[in-house]
Formats: C-alpha cells, structure tokens, sequence
C-alpha cells in the first residue's frame, strides 16, 4: 500500500497557489490538508508533511521559518530570496538537520532546460543579454528566473575566463540599458495577457544564438511543483533550483 504524503499550500487563494492545490488534489500519492492564505494562523499547518510557498516576498522567510521551526519540509515559489536571506535560512536549518527546503526560482522543465543550455552556451559567446516578460500583476523585477540565468551565466564566464560583455554606453539616464545581474544586462516586459516568458540572446562575430522558453498558463510549472514535493523530504538542509532533484544541476 503506497503511503499519501500530506501537503499544506500557503497562498492557496492566488494564481500559483491555486494551480498547486488543484495539482496536489490531482495526484494519487499526495494529500491536500491544508490551505492558507494572508492573515491565516499557520499553527501545526494541518499536520503537513511538506509544505508550498506561493506568497509574495515580504511574507515568504516568516512562512519558510515557520515550517522550518514545526519540522515541516518546504518547497517555495516566491522570489525575492537575497543572498541574506538564503544565508540566515542556511542558518535555521543548521539547527534543524532533518528539514529540507527547495527555493525554485522556477518549476517549469523547460524552462529548467533553458537556463541549463544558457549555462552551456554561455563561455562561447561575447555578448549576452536577457529579456524576460510578465504579467502586470508580477511585483517585483527582474523575475527569480532571469537573475537566476543571469548568475548561472556570470558563473560560467567567469569560470571559462571570458570577459566584461562588451557595451560601449556611457549615458543612460532613463536605464534604457535594463539592471545589470552580476555584469549580465536583464531587461523586464510587463504586458497583459502573457504568463511567463524569457529570451536569451548570445552574440559573437557573425553568428547569434537565441534561447526562448514560454509558459502559457501556469498549469506548465506544475509538474516541477510536485516533483519538488515529493523529492524535498530526501534532501535536507537548503537546495536552491529545482534542477539538483531533475539531474539538471
């Protein structure tokens, strides 16, 4: 007899958060027991086993230490995980050893395979720039996924000595040249309409490569919502991306 693993979903009123526990509802090997939303007391989180974060930034390391300090292992989909915040998490979860935590900038699997081969493409190429699109509703910017990318990317330039991506500007006072992520420009769209959207653009002498994943509707993250749900209780401590459970990492 297979054993239902209990899920708890904070945030289940909104976009993502709704898409989860329609989700968790939907498989056979998990159990919904709990859904909460702003304002809600978290208490024993309905005797969860593994918990979902679909908040908002400011809400989200109140939830996580929440889970944390109840034994409760989570998978989180909100942004706005500084490196602070990820280092004061590491931190809590030192002192509870058995608790696993997923922060996943993104759970789609393509897009997963799109910051993998950006990752791969990037110590071939000059130039590189990213654009990533949103909904109107997204409250911060750039998207975990593109400062994600863009890290990977710094990374592995860095690491193949290729240098500064070239860029001539010396003015730009309205920041038409987009944030910079670790020396890699990021440039944000909010249109309505569109879901979750990025393209990566690599430029060399005579040749271009463009790598674009699009997600239509939200339904596309989630099986990597419950792929991370149901591997997060076999790795404790902190696990940032969803690619170290897909063998993507």
């Amino acid at each position: 007899m297979t054993t239902s693993l209990s899920v708890a979903v904070i945030g289940a009123a909104g976009r993502m958060g709704s898409a989860a526990c329609a989700a968790v509802e939907g498989a056979s090997d998990l159990t919904l027991v709990g859904r909460y939303d702003a304002g809600d007391d978290l208490g024993d989180l309905g005797g969860a086993e593994v918990a979902v974060d679909f908040t908002v930034p400011d809400a989200s390391p109140a939830n996580v230490r929440h889970c944390v300090e109840h034994g409760v292992h989570a998978v989180v989909g909100t942004t706005g995980w500084s490196t602070d915040r990820l280092d004061t998490l590491r931190e809590l979860l030192a002192d509870h050893a058995s608790v696993g935590v997923l922060i996943a900038p993104n759970f789609a699997v393509g897009a997963l395979l799109m910051m993998s081969f950006a990752q791969q493409a990037a110590r071939f190429y000059e130039s590189v720039e990213i654009v990533e699109t949103h909904h109107p509703g997204k409250v911060d910017a750039p998207s975990g996924t593109a400062a994600r990318t863009a890290e990977l990317i710094a990374r592995a330039r860095a690491e193949a000595g290729v240098g500064p991506v070239p860029d001539a500007t010396e003015s730009d006072p309205l920041g038409a040249r987009g944030g910079d992520v670790d020396g890699i420009r990021v440039h944000s769209q909010r249109l309505r309409g569109r879901v979750a959207h990025q393209e990566i653009s690599f430029g060399a002498e005579g040749e271009a490569l463009t790598i674009r994943h699009d997600s239509f509707d939200r339904v596309s993250f989630m099986p990597g919502v419950l792929a991370g749900v149901r591997a997060v209780p076999e790795h404790p401590g902190l696990t940032v991306g969803l690619e170290h459970f897909l063998g993507l990492g």
